[in-house]
C-alpha cells in the first residue's frame, strides 16, 4: 500500500459513545488515532440521550446527524456532508444492525451507493456481514436475505473492503455480482481499552474486589445467551474444584449475571463478583487485577472479538474456545489456551489446569501480548485507513 498524505476522512457509524457497543469504541479509537497522524475527521452518527461526557479530541468533528436513517435524516447529512470541501471519503463502519429499520435499513446502503456515484469515495470496514440462515426462524431467514441484498448494494460501489475476520471476506465474496471481485483485506479489530500503567491502582482494584483472593479468574463480556449457558455450566465446577479462585465478571450485564449465579448457588455466591458498567480506566485496573480470564466464545475466539483483543493487550492470560469463525493463528501462536468451543469439559479442565500453573500463566500474558502488539495494535488499523491501494489491487 501506498501511504497517502494525510486527508480528511469521514467515519459513518451507527454508534458512537457515550453509546456503549463494540462498534462504538472501535470508531472512537480509530477516530483518535487517525487525528494523531495528522488527519481532519469527521463522525457522522445518531444523536443520542445520554449524557455525553466523552473528551473533545483535537481533529475529531462529531456530527449526531443521523437520526434513525431514515430518508428525511440521510436527506439532512447529504446537505451536512455537502457543506464539508471534497474530496470526500466515507468509511462506513458496516453492521446491518447499527442502521436502524431493524437491521433492514435498505435506504441507507442505497444512500452510500448514490454518494459514491456522486463522486465521493466509499470504503467499507465489515465488522459483520449478515445474519446466517437456518439459525432461527423463517423472520431471521428474511432478514438474512434482506442483509445480502444491502450488503451487495454496499459492495457495488465499495473501493476497498476491511473485513473484522477472513470469514468475512470468504462470505461477501458471492454478492460483488456484477463487479470484479473485490480484494477483501483482512483488518483485526484492536482494544478499545486503553492500558493504564499504575502499579499501585491495580493492587488497590484487586484489593476492593477480591480482597485477599489467591487468584482471580475474570470474564469479560455483554453476557448474551449463548456466552451465558457456557458460564453457568463452567463456574460451579470450577470454583468447586479451585476454591483459591473468585470469578469476576466484567462488562454490560455482569451485575445481573452474577444474581443469577449467586441465586443458583449460594454456597458460592460470595466468591463471584461483578464490576456492572465501568469507564475505560476502571475497566483497565480490573482486568490487570485478573490472574487470568476464560473467554468461551460460542462460534470461536476471533480478530473480531473485542473482548479478547482488550484481553491481550492487557497482558491478561487468556483460555478460550475454537470454533467456526477462529483463525488458525489462535491455536498455532501458542499465545492463548484453546479448546473446542463444544466442549465444556476441556473448557474446565483448560481453565483448571492454567489456574495451577503460574509459570505458564506468565508465558502467556508474555506471548498474548506481542501477539497484539504484532498483529493486532490499533496503530496498523489507522495505517491501513491512512494508506491508498495499490494499483495492482
Amino acid at each position: 500500500m501506498r501511504q497517502s498524505a494525510p486527508a480528511t476522512l469521514h467515519l459513518i457509524t451507527g454508534e458512537y459513545p457515550p453509546q456503549f457497543g463494540g462498534v462504538s469504541d472501535y470508531t472512537r479509537s480509530i477516530a483518535v488515532g487517525l487525528a494523531a497522524a495528522g488527519a481532519s475527521v469527521h463522525v457522522w452518527c445518531p444523536a443520542t440521550t445520554e449524557p455525553d461526557e466523552t473528551p473533545a479530541v483535537s481533529g475529531v468533528t462529531v456530527h449526531r446527524s443521523a437520526g434513525q436513517w431514515g430518508r428525511p435524516d440521510l436527506a439532512r447529512l447529504d446537505r451536512e456532508l455537502d457543506q464539508v470541501p471534497g474530496p470526500r471519503r466515507l468509511i462506513v463502519q458496516w453492521v446491518p444492525q447499527a442502521y436502524g429499520h431493524r437491521s433492514l435499513n435498505v435506504g441507507f446502503c442505497a444512500w452510500a451507493r448514490r454518494r459514491a456515484g456522486r463522486g465521493d469515495t466509499v470504503d467499507l470496514m465489515v465488522h459483520e456481514a449478515f445474519l446466517a440462515f437456518g439459525e432461527g426462524g423463517w423472520k431471521q431467514d428474511l432478514a438474512a436475505a434482506v442483509h445480502r441484498l444491502m450488503v451487495s448494494l454496499l459492495l457495488s460501489r465499495a473501493r476497498r473492503v476491511w473485513v473484522s475476520i477472513p470469514a468475512w471476506g470468504e462470505a461477501l465474496g458471492p454478492y460483488c455480482f456484477w463487479r470484479r471481485p473485490l480484494n477483501f483485506e483482512w483488518l483485526p479489530v484492536p482494544s478499545g481499552v486503553p492500558m493504564i500503567d499504575d502499579a499501585n491502582s491495580v493492587q488497590a482494584t484487586r484489593r476492593a474486589i477480591a480482597d485477599d483472593a489467591p487468584l482471580v479468574v475474570g470474564h469479560f463480556s455483554t453476557y448474551e445467551s449463548q456466552v451465558r449457558r457456557s458460564l453457568a455450566a463452567l463456574v460451579p465446577a470450577l470454583l468447586e474444584r479451585e476454591p483459591a479462585v473468585t470469578l469476576l465478571l466484567l462488562g454490560r450485564g455482569s451485575d445481573s449475571f452474577r444474581l443469577t449465579l449467586s441465586a443458583a448457588h449460594p454456597a458460592l455466591a460470595h466468591r463471584i463478583k461483578a464490576t456492572g458498567v465501568l469507564d475505560a480506566r476502571l475497566l483497565s485496573l480490573s482486568l490487570q487485577a485478573c490472574d487470568m480470564v476464560v473467554q468461551p466464545y460460542p462460534d470461536g475466539a476471533s480478530s473480531r472479538r473485542t473482548t479478547l483483543m482488550t484481553a491481550l493487550a492487557h497482558s491478561v492470560p487468556v483460555v478460550t474456545t475454537e470454533g467456526r469463525l477462529s483463525e488458525p493463528l489462535w491455536r498455532a501462536s501458542g499465545a492463548v489456551r484453546v479448546v473446542p468451543a463444544d466442549d465444556g469439559q476441556a473448557l474446565l479442565q483448560a481453565s483448571l489446569e492454567l489456574c495451577a500453573d503460574k509459570e505458564e500463566r506468565r508465558r502467556l500474558s508474555i506471548a498474548g501480548r506481542v501477539l497484539y502488539s504484532t498483529r493486532f495494535d490499533i496503530g496498523l488499523a489507522v495505517q491501513a485507513f491512512l494508506s491508498e491501494p495499490s494499483r495492482a489491487a
